[in-house]
């Protein structure tokens, strides 16, 4: 059992975090609390945090744990228990100085997993020097994708299509290395229909249904979004 020690007015609180995996995010502005609010929704366990107390009272009705706190002060990381915290969502583009010292502490204090917003290429540069995991454009990744990539376990890429289609980009399961896809038989097992498949920075459209699969290869698949779930 993980837990998830927090200081509260002075007064100790402590949050049993369960063995499934945890989140953290620090800034709640409108890409932060979309990251958030989406893992709450989801039943993630999620530790929201903000300088800003205005921010911290409007997002408590929708994430159970908001947090009022400096981030970039190891003290305070320390309090908070994020090395107890497998991914830690760094969603502060605007202030650079404040990123740069949060990924720093959070990568010293262990996390296994740090993604931090940027604004632009430098940015990205510098965050990534620093220690950030995955550097993501706030233009480019929406909040709400974000987090259910994050939820989606073997799931490297989410694009909805609609409201019940997705193109997703999925991992090569243990049980599906040296059988084809005619083998398989994908798409009336789980509705999914195989569009392409990646092998490093190449991507085959033409998919041979004969070839065998391999260990390092991924599907890029166009599926219905309840069923795909299945898989995971």
């Amino acid at each position: 059992m993980k837990v998830l020690q927090i200081a509260d007015c002075g007064k100790g609180m402590v949050i049993e975090m369960g063995m499934k995996q945890t989140y953290a995010v620090f800034g709640l502005g409108r890409y932060g609390r979309a990251v958030a609010k989406e893992l709450a929704d989801s039943g993630a366990e999620v530790l929201a945090v903000d300088s800003n107390e205005e921010l911290i009272n409007a997002a408590a009705a929708e994430i159970p744990f908001c947090k009022r706190a400096d981030i970039t002060d190891a003290e305070v990381i320390n309090q908070l228990g994020i090395a107890n915290i497998d991914v830690v969502i760094i969603a502060m583009a605007s202030c650079l100085e404040a990123s740069v010292m949060a990924t720093m502490l959070c990568k010293e204090a262990g996390v296994k997993t740090v993604i931090a917003k940027c604004s632009n290429e430098m940015h990205r540069k510098v965050l990534s020097k620093v220690g950030a995991d995955k550097v993501v454009f706030p233009e480019n990744d929406s909040g709400v994708r974000l987090a259910k990539n994050l939820l989606s376990s073997g799931f490297v890429d989410i694009i909805e299509l609609s409201q019940d289609v997705s193109m997703v980009e999925l991992d090569m399961k243990p049980e599906w290395e040296g059988k084809t896809l005619l083998e398989l038989n994908l798409r009336k097992k789980y509705s999914i229909n195989v569009v392409a498949v990646r092998e490093g920075a190449d991507v085959c459209i033409n998919v041979d249904p004969e070839k065998k699969l391999e260990k390092n290869m991924k599907l890029i698949v166009i599926a219905n979004t309840e069923k795909w779930k299945r898989l995971t």
